[in-house]
């Protein structure tokens, strides 16, 4: 079998009911020259027995299985680690692509713009229901993101790819983080090369009440704060994005039926603000 073009990696845990949606949607890309390389986070469902069913349709399929939950990190890296495409586009599990020529126009944009590292684009939130909540898109120039990159994660996971290269030349993700790791790797990689979000929607975001940052507030918002402080000389508007920061993180400490009146609502206002 010849190299792949792209590597697509999609982490997953416990989530065997949804993935099979997911891989649809990478089978219906026009872009057709990939692999799939799927991590599996020490799932307790039957995750391993619908995987070994897709691998009997699918060859292109690589289904690594970690015994132990080590977190996203860790999980992420041994999936990089047998990575063989040019390029590596991230998704989460739960989270199909929305347009078929994802991957066609973010492998064009990358091999004909060499000083840009990764690229990504807008987010369709939906329930689990598959209703829309809402959509919106991330900064689209690289200077736009580098002036909102240390107020939130400057590209979401699932529409984004980067080149492999760089990904080994920052060292794919800390292995130290457990939360918040995509958000420092995309802060490394963009100390080493430009980065690009198209105006155009390329994936869906499902609200399921199991995501980690719902789940895992305060770590996930502690670990973001001590993460942006890492690149506070990288980047502009540290003290402006700190602040930001801060008052999420105080926000965690809220009483839960007070955050689930209001959670999505604010959700909702912080993508209209940064992103």
């Amino acid at each position: 079998m010849s190299t792949p073009r792209v590597t697509i990696l999609m982490a997953t845990y416990n989530r065997a009911g949804l993935i099979g949606k997911t891989i649809q949607s990478f089978l219906d890309q026009t872009f057709k020259d990939w692999e799939l390389v799927v991590p599996d986070d020490g799932s307790k469902d039957n995750t391993l027995e619908v995987m070994r069913e897709w691998q009997k349709k699918l060859p292109q399929i690589t289904y690594i299985r970690n015994e132990i939950n080590q977190g996203i990190s860790k999980n992420y890296n041994s999936g990089f680690k047998v990575a063989k495409g040019k390029y590596i586009a991230m998704i989460d599990d739960d989270d199909p692509w929305c347009d078929p020529k994802k991957l066609e126009k973010q492998v064009k944009f990358l091999d004909e713009n060499k000083d840009y590292v990764g690229c990504g684009g807008g987010i369709i939130v939906v329930d689990l229901n598959h209703k829309e909540l809402y959509r919106y898109l991330k900064p689209e120039a690289d200077d736009q993101i580098r002036n909102k990159i240390l107020f939130s994660n400057p590209m979401a996971n699932s529409t984004a790819i980067f080149r492999r290269s760089a990904g080994e030349k920052v060292g794919w993700y800390d292995a130290s983080t457990r939360y918040s790791g995509d958000r420092d790797f995309w802060l490394k990689l963009g100390t080493v090369g430009k980065l690009y979000n198209f105006p155009e929607y390329f994936s869906y975001y499902t609200m399921s009440g199991s995501n980690t940052s719902i789940l895992k507030m305060k770590p996930h918002l502690k670990s973001s704060l001590n993460i942006m402080k890492r690149y506070k000389n990288n980047y502009p508007n540290y003290f402006p994005a700190l602040i930001f920061n801060w008052a999420q993180y105080f926000y965690s400490f809220l009483p839960n039926f007070i955050k689930k009146l209001v959670h999505y609502s604010l959700a909702r206002l912080k993508r209209l603000a940064v992103g």
